[in-house]
């Protein structure tokens, strides 16, 4: 699963022809108009599907793939991630990663002490958060803001934080 991303996931058909609308997991939405194809992880097996047409409706993306005329053909899959290879995905920038790129990173403090294990990053209207889970199996909440990430090292899973004021009782 490494080396695949999800972009997207099926949550439900539209119209009867076989076209599916897709809740976008990615920073642009645009991105589907340059893909030729995607990954189906159907839970048992990854299928390969060609983009035949993109269009876009509110928040959504509504994809029609090749040789999928018909609703009953693609409805079973609701619910199930879209995937590309890293090779398709998005050019990252300079400081960008893949939230997949730290998951599990260890997550310490500016002195080096660990506090824990980057489980989650959760996705909010002004900022990410990561959800970090202590040796103790508490979870602590940590804004993704400058004051607090101070580092991460996606090479060797490690990001460096302060903790503010009120996040962590000591």
């Amino acid at each position: 699963m490494e080396d695949l991303l999800r972009v997207g996931v099926i949550s439900s058909t539209h119209g009867i022809r076989g076209e599916v609308k897709v809740f976008p997991t990615t920073d642009d939405n645009n991105r589907f108009k340059l893909l030729k194809e995607v990954i189906l992880d159907t839970g048992k097996e990854h299928i390969t599907l060609k983009i035949e047409t993109v269009r876009f409706f509110k928040q959504m993306v509504i994809l029609k793939f090749k040789g999928i005329d018909n609703i009953n053909d693609i409805e079973k899959y609701k619910g199930k991630d879209l995937l590309v290879t890293r090779e398709n995905a998005v050019p990252l920038a300079d400081n960008e990663y893949f939230i997949y790129d730290i998951i599990d990173s260890q997550v310490v403090l500016e002195d080096g002490s660990s506090i824990g294990t980057l489980v989650e990053v959760l996705t909010t209207g002004a900022n990410d958060v990561y959800v970090v889970k202590s040796q103790e199996g508490k979870e602590l909440l940590l804004p993704v803001i400058d004051d607090c990430v101070k580092q991460i090292d996606t090479e060797n899973k490690k990001v460096t934080v302060h903790l503010l004021s009120g996040l962590l009782d000591l």
